[in-house]
């Protein structure tokens, strides 16, 4: 079991971020782009830095490898990997489908994952061997802020039953993560589906696990980008892999497949890989 610790800390480190990410969301920000072209502001910065002080007040012996800063400690067997703002584009644009992610690996294995919505205040919190749990406060008729609920399984959800590829609802970010190669797979995949939707990063996984989208299929990803979804997504029986059906470790490459269920999974691997 891991230590409640951690996870008490992930959810202060998500908390703080949603703190600064609150004010300054939809005012004024300084965009700067980096080598790959890619946005960044300054409260992608000042998110990380609030992370990062976090974890070395109470882990100081724990590795970091974060969006913003680099890594370090990179032989300590506990690693926390951050992004500060997933979807920075949608940040940018004032757009609340961004997130923070935030999740804790073990010897490469990522074993606790937040999934942070700071403006809805919707909260995902898996731990490895345990159910997820979702947040959301505060509104109407759902649970206080400080308490949380364990998202449901569907019947069958894990089990190989559930919806199939003809049912299912389809999701990426954007088409143009995805090589020429990967653009015709993923575009054959889609014709099976009843279903597509574009744009989302990190929360399409929360959404996933809330029963609310059945699949979603990325490519161009980094560790700060998947390692946090794994927990989630398995915690609420769902299944996450790469394209290749090998499990989601901080070593594993950018082309990350999440689904509702066990045989949902297996039918659109077996496309990704003809």
């Amino acid at each position: 079991m891991l230590d409640t610790a951690f996870v008490e800390v992930a959810n202060r480190m998500a908390d703080a971020a949603g703190e600064i990410l609150r004010k300054a969301y939809r005012q004024p920000l300084t965009i700067d782009h980096k080598a790959d072209a890619s946005p960044v502001t300054q409260v992608d910065r000042e998110v990380e830095s609030a992370l990062r002080a976090l974890i070395e007040k109470h882990f100081p012996g724990h590795g970091i490898i974060g969006e913003e800063f680099g890594n370090v400690r990179e032989s300590s067997p506990y690693q926390w990997v951050l992004d500060p703002i997933d979807g920075t584009h949608a940040f940018i644009a004032g757009t609340p489908t961004f997130t923070t992610l935030i999740a804790l690996a073990y010897e490469g294995v990522p074993v606790l994952g937040v999934i942070d919505q700071p403006i809805t205040k919707e909260r995902w919190v898996g731990v490895a061997g345990e159910k997820t749990v979702y947040r959301k406060s505060p509104h109407p008729n759902l649970l206080p802020e400080g308490e949380g609920a364990l998202i449901p399984s569907p019947p069958g959800r894990g089990q190989g039953e559930g919806k199939t590829l003809a049912q299912a609802t389809l999701a990426t970010t954007a088409m143009k993560y995805f090589t020429a190669d990967e653009a015709a797979i993923f575009t054959k995949l889609q014709t099976q589906c009843a279903n597509v939707i574009f744009g989302g990063d990190g929360y399409l996984y929360a959404k996933l696990a809330s029963g609310e989208i059945d699949l979603v299929i990325e490519a161009g990803l980094k560790p700060y980008d998947f390692c946090a979804l794994k927990p989630v997504v398995e915690g609420a029986g769902g299944v996450i892999s790469d394209w290749n059906g090998k499990p989601v470790t901080i070593a594993s490459g950018g082309s990350i497949i999440a689904a509702a269920n066990k045989q949902l999974h297996a039918e659109a691997l077996a496309l990704l890989c003809q």
